[in-house]
């Protein structure tokens, strides 16, 4: 699994405004909008294109479209719902499918309760997202799931991940015969007791949508 933080000045200053408490939901849904779209110009490096003849006012050339099958935008509900627009902002044409998923606050394991995604996958890249990497649980059976599907080449994109979270996801993804990358704006400390981490920003779902 490769493994890319987007070391850039404007995600380290947004990001410090999403981990600010003071920071009201209207604004934390603006911030992680615009954050998400800086994160997908480096998760889309090597999104597949082909050749794509056109004429411009002047003369014939050749430029490039995304290739077909399109890729798949995969937001993991509730929270990734928040980072959706920022990334079909770069994808417009990509489709999107959902998967809802939970964690059992107890076992820290995930539990699938929805799914809204082709049943064939065959050829496609997937782009999953999660505001969260935090014990690495949901986006582990996550991937594994889309490529029982035929997705080929898949890259999550969150916003903070913890160091538990990458070393559990790169354990569990090692036996996938597939590319696997994630893209995070940052990695914190660690985790707490409850599996959040450290410093974060809290529940991402809670503050997306103002229920704290």
């Amino acid at each position: 699994m490769r493994v890319h933080v987007a070391d850039h000045p404007l995600i380290a200053h947004k990001l410090t405004y999403l981990r600010d408490k003071r920071t009201d939901s209207p604004t934390f849904r603006r911030l992680a909008e615009e954050l998400v779209t800086l994160l997908a110009y480096e998760a889309t490096r090597d999104v597949r294109t082909e050749p794509f003849d056109i004429e411009t006012p002047v003369a014939p050339t050749t430029g490039i479209k995304l290739s077909t099958p399109k890729p798949l935008v995969v937001p993991i509900l509730r929270a990734g719902l928040g980072m959706l627009e920022g990334m079909v902002r770069l994808l417009p044409s990509a489709e999107v499918g959902f998967l809802g998923m939970q964690r059992n606050e107890e076992t820290l394991e995930a539990i699938t309760y929805a799914n809204r995604l082709p049943d064939d996958l065959s050829g496609r890249q997937c782009y999953v997202l999660d505001p969260m990497l935090a014990t690495g649980g949901t986006l582990a059976m996550t991937i594994r799931y889309l490529v029982e599907r035929g997705a080929d080449d898949i890259t999550a994109v969150t916003l903070l991940a913890a160091p538990e979270g990458i070393k559990h996801l790169e354990e569990e993804v090692a036996d996938l015969d597939v590319p696997i990358n994630l893209v995070t704006g940052a990695v914190d400390e660690r985790l707490n007791e409850n599996g959040y981490i450290v410093p974060g920003l809290g529940d991402a779902g809670d503050r997306l949508y103002g229920l704290v």
